[in-house]
């Protein structure tokens, strides 16, 4: 038998291998017994923590023409979950839509806009913490819940075309033409809320087309920038029901800037500056951006640029015409979109002006001398026929 031998303090000992071996089995026997032992008890100690779903899940319309409120209680029997922080995950959506909006709340309420147009749907569930279950996420089972406006009147009798404008962050315009299924004597109301009005206010100041109200003009509307802005424009007739049309703006996406002025356009060998002022009105220049299309004889081109200035290089210091205008719009620091403006009038450099000029004159100046050339030659070719008859005359009389 093979023996090993260890030195220890300057003795020997002598140790069997299989005694080592069975040793070292032994070892590892006992930490898988340990391990096993502790998953199973984890498994064990998961496997009876549950929770209930949050009670009384609702979707709640206040009114706001679109902004709803999603709201619940706790689950029952929490009692076992007193020194834990409770949490819910709310996802919620218009029913066409395919992706839900989702929310981690400790709250029993949450607010959000819609386009009630369609239908909305949301599920809620509780979510218990890690340090209160061992390590894992517990979750509860969906509760859910819907909402649908009820819709009256045919679809066509809603208008058509609706188109709202906020011209140079001032004042807004909204306009839209009658549904093609209304009938003569329908017409249309429009209705209006955002957050910071405590109730939905109705058009004071309403555009009209043959007594048909077509759009409205709002007043000053205070406080209303960077929030969601509902329009319900509702309609009613004599002999037919009109369906209600919802949307929602926000009104800083659909500024439209005035258009910039006074714009210059200066020479320095090949090099050209363009320059413009900015759009006057409560609009900051740091929202602008400009668009520029510029003309080079018969060439143009379109550039972009947050600055109210650009310089460029001509393509040739032969040009004769040089001409750019410029519009405005919101840029993505302060909107998710924007109207372009109109576009500035014209501003234009011409090259060798004196040789325009000189054509100018030079050309009417050629073309009247030529036409008195030839008025007088053809009077005196004229004159001297005559005279040549009068000769003639003379000399054949005996006197």
């Amino acid at each position: 038998m093979r023996t090993l031998q260890l030195e220890q303090s300057g003795n020997f000992k002598v140790l069997n291998l299989r005694e080592m071996a069975f040793i070292h089995l032994d070892t590892r026997c006992l930490y898988t017994l340990l391990i096993c032992t502790a998953f199973g008890s984890t498994l064990s100690s998961n496997a009876e923590i549950k929770v209930n779903p949050p009670q009384d899940f609702q979707i709640v319309d206040p009114g706001y023409l679109g902004y709803l409120y999603l709201q619940w209680q706790p689950p029952v029997s929490l009692d076992n979950f007193n020194k834990c922080t409770v949490e819910y995950e709310l996802k919620y959506r218009n029913v066409d839509s395919e992706s839900w909006r989702t929310i981690i709340t400790k709250n029993l309420l949450y607010k959000d806009g819609f386009d009630l147009n369609k239908g909305v749907e949301a599920k809620i569930h509780t979510l218990l913490p890690r340090q209160c279950t061992n390590g894992s996420e517990v979750q509860s089972s969906w509760s859910e819940a819907t909402y649908w406006i009820s819709s009256q009147g045919n679809l066509d009798t809603k208008i058509q075309d609706m188109d709202c404008v906020y011209y140079n962050w001032q004042y807004l315009l909204c306009s839209w033409k009658p549904g093609m299924g209304a009938h003569l004597d329908s017409n249309y109301r429009l209705y209006y809320w955002y957050e910071g009005l405590d109730h939905v206010l109705e058009c004071i100041d309403y555009i009209q087309a043959k007594g048909k109200n077509i759009g409205c003009r709002f007043p000053y509307l205070e406080s209303s920038d960077y929030k969601d802005f509902y329009i319900c424009v509702n309609g009613s007739s004599e002999s037919q029901l009109i369906r209600p049309s919802y949307f929602i703006f926000q009104l800083q996406n659909i500024v439209k800037p005035l258009p910039p002025d006074y714009l210059s356009l200066t020479m320095k060998n090949s090099e050209v500056n363009l320059k413009w002022s900015i759009p006057r009105g409560p609009i900051p220049a740091k929202c602008l951006i400009y668009e520029i299309e510029f003309t080079e004889d018969d060439t143009a081109w379109v550039t972009t640029t947050i600055e109210n200035e650009i310089y460029i290089t001509r393509t040739s210091n032969e040009s004769l015409q040089l001409c750019f205008l410029v519009r405005s719009k919101m840029n993505i620091y302060c909107a998710d979109d924007g109207i372009w403006s109109e576009w500035s009038d014209e501003q234009c450099w011409k090259g060798d002006i004196w040789k325009e000029i000189l054509l100018f004159f030079l050309v009417p100046f050629v073309l009247v001398s030529l036409f008195v050339l030839i008025v007088t030659c053809t009077l005196l070719y004229k004159q001297r026929n005559l005279l040549k008859m009068v000769f003639h005359t003379e000399k054949r009389s005996p006197f």
